[in-house]
């Protein structure tokens, strides 16, 4: 198998794991990608089958069909104050209309009728809002402008905030439970209803028990997708077709309810339907009655977290192979979120998206890198071993692993080439050994190049002799004719190093080149702890004996060779050669030159 995390043998995979955790860190202080990490969230809250709506709190909707009885919106007040003693009626806890009245009304006696209704009930909460600078910065949640109701109904009632800030993808997963107005704390409208019944109760609620963030908020524990709250209709209400019994001990809350008059938010629970206003404030008093209070894990927790998972990746994505490896990745993210499910659940809110994202860049880059060093790797190892053997050979070995290091070999028709240097030994008696090597050097260079360029493959050295094969272990169209034109560009190209030994020693060298093409055995041969690739069989030793049969500056070609090309060379016929090994001659062919 091969080993995944070949980069995380060195040093570089540590320090690269170190980067990836710093980098992690500061995205989750930062929150970076906020808006992936609240979905992520959102999917846990969804997931949460076990929520039940909290009967003390019901809704009373401004809907369609009150509308259509009552009328065009905005009402006289004189009907809210209608409302507000039929339920009084009922002895509720306390009654949240989630409505604005910051203007007295054109009819004063609509707005004495109201304020006594409030007074008469006596636990009557009226939203205020406040009006914040766009720059406000967490930890200054104050305010100098305060949208209040008109001086008589401000008297009368109990004031709560309904301000909220919506996240960047618009929404409402946090609600602010105080902020400050001129030295004087204002508590949310859900927080002053939720205290209020609480202190009907015998008990006091501190609203600094909660667990908030820096802008005072609270995350919100949403028991019901957008209308699932208990609601009745305001106008249902008013005919007496809900008796007022029905709203004894409650939180009644009396808020917009219908398309008439816009008042919807996206919540976590449905990101396509919108929720009415009032609903959100009911969801919250329920969160608060029920002790729901979801807190964030603080940075130090989901540092240990990612210390956690950039130790794994570290230890175990060396161990194996990237399908293998994947599975893996898949499972611990899936046990990961299955142990984020239970923890929130439990009310501890860890992070996701960054811990999960580490794994998963770390994955990439971890397969990145392995093909990244495998390419480097594959090059350096071809160009080391391609000093030695064929370039072609090394290929084969690297594609085909430890199946390319096998003994054996297939019967292959192939065409062999042989060169050796004749006038060598006069010529090494009269240099130094140095330049002995130098020459022989450039000469052995020579045959390479030539053999390289017409796509054949470099067999070995023998002394100062080469053999050479072609259509193995690749195959090459028109072998016969890429060996000989090989042939004579060792001939032509060793015309220039005459030259040079000529005016050097006052001697030269020739080649004698020998090209047989015939059915060989093509394989690795040798033994298990030293192999070589080469071919073997009576094509190869032809070829050999036409090598030393052929006289300096001399190419000799086989009749089978011949058959092959003769249509694109020049040649003489030489009859037949009697050749070591065989008892017949062997018809030869004097290679003259190349056709255009």
């Amino acid at each position: 198998m091969i080993n995944f995390g070949g980069i995380f043998l060195n040093k570089k995979s540590l320090y690269f794991m170190i980067c990836l955790f710093l980098v992690f860190s500061l995205f989750t202080y930062f929150n970076t990608f906020e808006t992936l990490e609240s979905n992520l969230q959102d999917s846990l809250l969804r997931s949460n089958k076990n929520k039940q709506i909290d009967t003390r709190v019901v809704v009373v909707g401004i809907d369609e069909e009150s509308l259509g009885q009552i009328g065009q919106w905005p009402w006289p007040r004189s009907v809210h104050g209608a409302l507000l003693n039929t339920i009084s009626q009922g002895s509720p806890a306390v009654i949240g209309i989630d409505v604005i009245f910051s203007e007295p009304a054109p009819d004063p006696e609509e707005d004495a009728i109201f304020v006594d209704a409030v007074k008469n009930n006596g636990s009557v909460v009226i939203p205020v809002y406040g009006i914040f600078d766009e720059t406000i910065k967490a930890e200054e949640m104050k305010t100098d402008e305060l949208m209040e109701p008109f001086p008589e109904l401000k008297e009368a009632s109990v004031q709560g905030h309904i301000n909220t800030i919506p996240d960047k993808d618009g929404v409402i997963r946090k609600t602010i439970l105080h902020f400050d107005y001129q030295g004087e704390k204002i508590e949310s409208f859900a927080w002053t209803l939720y205290k209020k019944y609480m202190e009907q109760h015998g008990q006091q609620p501190n609203i600094e028990d909660l667990p908030l963030d820096a802008w005072n908020r609270m995350l919100i524990d949403f028991s019901g997708k957008p209308g699932e709250v208990e609601y009745v209709s305001y106008a249902s209400v008013l005919s007496g077709e809900v008796p007022p019994e029905y709203f004894e001990d409650r939180i009644v809350l009396v808020g917009p309810y219908g398309m008439g008059i816009a008042d919807m938010y996206l919540t976590p629970l449905d990101h396509g339907t919108p929720m009415h206003g009032v609903e959100i404030h009911a969801n919250i008093v329920q969160n608060l009655l029920n002790g729901n209070y979801k807190r964030s894990a603080s940075f130090f927790v989901n540092l240990i977290i990612l210390i956690v998972f950039s130790i794994f990746s570290y230890y175990f994505f060396r161990k194996y192979s990237p399908g293998w490896m994947f599975v893996l990745l898949m499972s611990v993210i899936g046990l990961y979120i299955v142990i984020a499910k239970g923890v929130y659940e439990k009310n501890i809110v860890l992070s996701i998206a960054y811990p999960v994202l580490l794994l998963i860049f770390t994955y990439i880059f971890a397969i990145a890198f392995r093909y990244i060093q495998e390419a480097l790797e594959r090059k350096r190892v071809t160009e080391v071993f391609g000093r030695y053997v064929a370039p072609q050979v090394v290929e084969k070995i690297l594609s085909e692993g430890k199946e390319g290091l096998k003994l054996g070999g297939i019967r292959k028709e192939i065409s062999v080439l042989f060169v050796d240097i004749r006038g060598f030994t006069p010529l090494s008696e009269k240099a130094e050994p140095e330049e002995i090597v130098e020459i022989l050097n450039n000469y052995l260079n020579l045959c390479v190049e030539s053999i390289f360029a017409c796509g054949g493959t470099l067999d070995k050295f023998i002394g100062d002799a080469t053999m050479a094969i072609f259509n193995a272990p690749l195959n090459l169209e028109d072998h016969a004719f890429k060996a000989v034109q090989t042939a004579w560009r060792m001939k032509e190209g060793s015309k220039a190093l005459k030259e040079k030994l000529l005016e050097r020693y006052g001697r030269t060298v020739e080649f004698g080149i020998g090209v047989n093409t015939g059915i060989a055995v093509i394989g690795n041969i040798g033994a298990q702890v030293r192999m070589d690739y080469t071919a073997i069989g009576d094509t190869v030793n032809t070829a050999a004996r036409l090598e030393s049969n052929a006289k300096p500056g001399q190419i000799l070609i086989s009749q089978a060779t011949y058959e092959k090309v003769k249509d694109k060379v020049d040649v003489t016929p030489l009859g037949e050669i009697k050749v070591k090994g065989k008892e017949q001659g062997v018809p030869v062919y004097q290679l003259d030159g190349i056709k255009e």
